[in-house]
């Protein structure tokens, strides 16, 4: 028997695909873009395409395990296998012991975007520790800052269609590495340049992006409020402003002009390293070319500034009225748009049934800190699903440290033996997104979609749903919540009251896999219409306490920050006094053929991956006695790591790059996140991987 089955790429990208797989005999033998996906548009990234690999590894975790060996030793005999009523009956039992002698906030959930898909990224997992009384955990790793500094001005994670780019005549890629990243988008790019339109790349990387630029501004790390200031210094000055647009749809442009003054473009060279003409030439071209579109990515809000640095960016589209134009606008994120039923998913009540009142809260990216310190009660229990912390959490060595401990008990639900499992107590085998079923949203596009199931779950693999249903049943938690079945759970999603799912029910999703939401009803927060275009601002209509995008924020004003829009250089930068003795700034990059740490052990996408190199300028390399190939040490006061240096040209002087990779496939056990820290950002307490000193010399032989 053949048959193709539709379903989505949950993974963390923007891009959401809609792919067909092919099944003989209940085997998956081929995975493809759907071809009428209107973003899909029938190709996929090199990762997705590869992902018959992934299914199939003979890597993959089948059967619940028990650790065997000291925590961190990998070996053959690290683990035994035992049932999964064996597995769950020793949680259920760990945890009610925990529960009875700490409190249940001794255990912590870990988890962030390993899927994306509605229901095993965020539904029966947030019902179960809610009913526990666990601790709740703040996910801010990735995108907080942006979110927050987005909001703050526009109340809201929309913006322009992806469709629409290509009806632009002036694309900036802000922090964007489209073509690595976003590869969905790069199409509509294309046919915007065959029409004419300029492709500008403003990133302190060389990146794919940037070296099909029509034109690349390198900028210094932390940096990017200083250039957006610059700029509507020089919009604002010469009256380049859609003065209509912001007398009727901004508040707080006064302030704003007044604050602006403090930036002018020879001022904003002096901390981005980009002149002060090219800066006006920016500004000139941004604001007179129209339509005129920002791609702005969540690299720009991983440095200390980087919720203020989003918000100024977000103000650019405000101040010309692109966001009028077919063609304009900005986009960061599209999710707030899908308007699912969360709360219903995810029942917070259940809290108030176990604890009288909300759990307390422990932020991701301070993980290494809440394990090692004496904690209220202290974390005697760490349960990882959807993310490998061992390899991205920041200040590593302090997370392994925590993850050490002989009296913590964890447990972690994967696909693969990552750096994470190495330190759990018991594993428990995860499906991947071919063998359960899905509802998917975007944050990239407008198409929710239905990820059908393709294939039976390989070995004893179960999804986060039915692995969390099996711990409520052994905890005995009896709410009628989690019995609820998959379409259940989607019919509960769905009716969420957002107009713009009107129409867009479970059996339409099943015939037609994915549906545009629907923004012909109009309601308060809508915007209008033109040609069946979204343009979601274009009279106005942003989702903020006062109606309008706000450029000056009594929020922020309250919460003790500007409340206009400041930059203030990192702490970690070259502008701090700790550059004297770490003098050069580094980027915690993601690799372009990874995500974060996924895909990252899997041979054909190794292979597409050159891993362990720490890019140098040659200036700096010259300075250090450093050539093309030689092994490096990169340090600072958190950790160390040798690498191999690469002299290439990506980066500036001053500024050097290494890429994220599982610490146990890199040299030394050690990760670049050994070097980063847990500082927090200004706005929506993100993690600062882009705030980062370090000095590099030639790594010695060891005897």
């Amino acid at each position: 028997m053949k048959k193709v089955v539709h379903a989505a790429c949950p993974h963390d990208c923007p891009d959401a695909c809609g792919v067909l797989i092919t099944v003989e005999d209940r085997r998956a033998t081929k995975i493809v873009g759907d071809p009428v996906h209107p973003v899909t548009r029938g190709f996929l990234c090199g990762k997705v395409a590869k992902y018959l690999d992934r299914v199939y590894s003979p890597e993959r975790v089948l059967y619940p395990m028990r650790r065997m060996a000291p925590k961190g030793v990998v070996s053959a005999q690290s683990f035994e296998r035992i049932s999964w009523d064996q597995a769950v009956d020793e949680i259920t039992s760990r945890f009610k012991k925990i529960v009875s002698e700490f409190g249940s906030e001794a255990i912590l959930p870990y988890s962030y975007g390993g899927t994306l898909g509605a229901l095993n990224g965020a539904s029966m997992d947030r019902r179960f520790f809610h009913r526990l009384g666990a601790s709740q955990l703040a996910r801010n790793i990735c995108s907080a800052a942006g979110e927050a500094g987005l909001k703050s001005v526009i109340g809201v994670k929309l913006g322009t269609e992806p469709e629409q780019f290509r009806h632009s005549r002036y694309i900036i890629a802000w922090a964007s590495n489209i073509h690595g990243n976003n590869i969905h988008l790069w199409p509509f790019i294309e046919e915007a340049r065959r029409e004419g339109a300029k492709l500008v790349v403003i990133d302190p990387y060389r990146t794919r992006t940037a070296v099909c630029a029509d034109w690349y501004l390198p900028i210094n790390p932390g940096t990017d409020a200083a250039l957006a200031l610059g700029m509507m210094h020089v919009i604002i000055n010469e009256n380049l402003y859609n003065a209509d647009y912001v007398a009727r749809y901004t508040v707080g442009f006064d302030k704003l002009r007044e604050k602006v003054q403090a930036y002018s473009p020879e001022q904003a060279a002096k901390w981005t390293g980009i002149s002060a003409s090219d800066i006006v030439k920016l500004a000139r071209e941004y604001a007179t070319v129209r339509p005129a579109v920002i791609r702005l990515n969540y690299g720009v809000q991983r440095s200390e500034g980087g919720g203020m640095a989003t918000r100024a960016v977000a103000m650019l589209p405000c101040i010309t009225g692109s966001w009028a134009e077919v063609g304009g606008g900005l986009q960061l994120s599209t999710s707030g748009a899908f308007g699912l039923n969360r709360n219903a998913l995810e029942r917070t009540d259940l809290m108030n049934k176990t604890l009288g009142r909300p759990a307390r809260i422990v932020n991701m990216v301070e993980l290494g800190k809440a394990l090692n310190r004496l904690e209220d009660p202290p974390i005697q229990s760490l349960f990882v699903y959807n993310s490998n912390p061992a390899a991205v959490c920041p200040n590593h060595n302090e997370v392994i440290r925590g993850l050490r401990r002989s009296d913590l008990f964890t447990v972690v639900h994967e696909q693969f033996f990552t750096d994470t499992t190495d330190y759990a107590d018991i594993v428990l085998p995860a499906t991947t997104f071919f063998e359960h079923k899905e509802l998917q949203a975007a944050y990239g596009h407008y198409y929710l979609q239905m990820s059908h199931q393709a294939v039976e779950p390989l070995g004893e693999c179960r999804s986060n749903v039915e692995s969390f249903r099996a711990l409520a049943e052994g905890m005995g938690f009896e709410e009628e919540c989690f019995h609820e079945s998959v379409d259940d759970m989607m019919d509960v999603a769905l009716d969420s009251g957002n107009p713009w799912l009107k129409g867009i029910d479970r059996e339409r999703l099943e015939r037609e896999g994915h549906v545009r939401l629907k923004f012909e009803s109009q309601s308060p927060g809508v915007g209008p219409q033109a040609s069946g275009v979204f343009l979601p601002f274009a009279r106005g209509n942003f989702q903020t306490a006062s109606g309008k995008a706000e450029l000056y924020s009594e929020a922020l004003k309250a919460e003790g920050l500007d409340p206009v829009v400041e930059f203030t250089p990192p702490s970690e930068s070259r502008h701090s006094t700790q550059a004297k003795v770490f003098p050069l700034e580094m980027l915690a990059r993601k690799a372009d053929n990874f995500l974060n740490s996924s895909f990252a052990n899997l041979k054909t996408v190794q292979a597409m991956e050159e891993t362990g190199l720490l890019e140098i300028n040659s200036v700096d390399a010259g300075a250090r006695g450093i050539s093309d190939g030689d092994p490096v040490r990169v340090f600072n006061r958190r950790g160390d790591i040798v690498l191999k240096a690469r002299v290439d040209g990506k980066v500036q002087p001053g500024v050097v790059s290494a890429q994220l990779n599982w610490a146990k496939l890199t040299p030394g056990s050690r990760n670049i996140n050994v070097l980063t820290s847990e500082k927090l950002t200004d706005l929506g307490n993100s993690a600062t991987f882009y705030s980062v000193l370090v000095e590099v010399e030639l790594s010695k032989p060891t005897s």
